[in-house]
């Protein structure tokens, strides 16, 4: 009689270590999703994005610098300064139109922007429900235009939010502290240093906390259990945090040669919002897979039997077959004969 098998190391951790099995238990949710393929959709939709917002920033420098003349000449000569030459003066020609076309720039960056926006958060949505397991809907016309405004206040919050916690990031990690303190008239203060610096990160970890708990509890197709997104959010803000100090010391390190200096920050960018991307989805799946979210599946009752005869013909006979219908035959036949003899004698 063989011996059952031994239960793996895997199985055995988890078997264990609840934590460990959660973990293991997300991470089958997230593959079984296709989670990193909604997370390289995310990040196309993020590099997408940077086009029309670049659009909108050249129109608000634009109606900046056509309010300030003298900042414009300044400009303008330090751009002949530069690109001596006709090559020079083409550059400030181009500079000049856009300027004067600011608010059709702006216009269309604005349309451009909310609609990528929009199908940003689309996806957003439809990935998360499919972290939660949550079929598709038919809201109807009303419910259309229901979900697309609140996608539209979930885009414009979540823009704001995620500038918050990089400017606070970077608050803390990148700026000279003692420059930010000398213009508030404040100098030789180590200790207010260290203590902007920790609260910058701590507040930046809230709106982060904040952010993500809205995006796993309120964006999937249906309500999902406030408690799980919360604990979800707090592991997601908490990597998050870990990621963008990694990331500035990426930048850093990337921005000293001008190779590095040219294709660094496109390719940070699109590292840093597919890792941000993949802990997002990450967490919702760690909300979807808790013990209190895990609930058995119904088994549906099987379908009704149907009973169906089925008549089979043979159309083809064997050797046998064969020889017995012709004897049975030539004695039916024999038989036949000798009686209808008889009743003629």
């Amino acid at each position: 009689m063989s011996e059952p098998a031994k239960p793996g190391i895997l199985d055995r951790l988890r078997a264990r270590f609840g934590w460990f099995d959660h973990a293991m238990r997300a991470n089958d949710r997230y593959e079984e999703s296709k989670g990193n393929f909604f997370a390289a959709g995310l990040t196309y939709y993020t590099i997408f994005a940077l086009f029309p917002l670049l659009m909108v920033s050249f129109s608000v420098g634009g109606f900046l610098l056509s309010r300030r003349p003298d900042v414009l000449t300044g400009i303008d000569s330090k751009v002949k300064a530069a690109v001596p030459g006709a090559l020079g003066q083409q550059v400030v020609e181009i500079m000049n139109s856009a300027i004067a076309s600011r608010a059709s720039v702006g216009v269309i960056g604005l349309a451009v922007a909310a609609w990528v926006g929009l199908n940003w958060i689309g996806n957003l949505r439809v990935a998360l429900s499919e972290m939660w397991r949550q079929g598709e809907g038919s809201p109807g016309f009303t419910g259309y235009v229901r979900t697309k405004f609140s996608d539209l206040v979930t885009m414009v919050t979540s823009f704001v939010g995620i500038l918050a916690t990089l400017g606070l990031s970077t608050l803390a990690t990148a700026a000279p502290m003692d420059k930010v303190l000398g213009w508030l008239g404040i100098h030789n203060a180590p200790v207010l240093d260290a203590i902007i610096r920790g609260g910058s990160l701590l507040v930046s970890l809230l709106v982060s906390w904040m952010v993500f708990t809205w995006m796993i509890a309120r964006l999937p197709r249906e309500p999902v259990r406030f408690a799980s997104a919360i604990r979800a959010a707090l592991l997601a803000a908490i990597g998050f945090e870990l990621f963008k100090l990694v990331a500035s010391i990426y930048l850093k390190s990337v921005l000293r040669s001008p190779a590095g200096a040219t294709f660094g920050p496109v390719l940070g960018l699109m590292v840093f919002a597919y890792i941000t991307a993949r802990l997002l989805l990450f967490a919702t799946a760690w909300a979807a897979t808790s013990t209190e979210n895990l609930q058995a599946a119904p088994v549906e009752p099987p379908e009704p039997a149907v009973i169906t005869t089925r008549v089979h013909l043979r159309e083809d006979l064997n050797v046998r077959q064969a020889l017995t219908a012709a004897a049975v035959g030539a004695i039916g036949a024999l038989g036949l004969s000798r009686l209808v003899r008889r009743n003629k004698g």
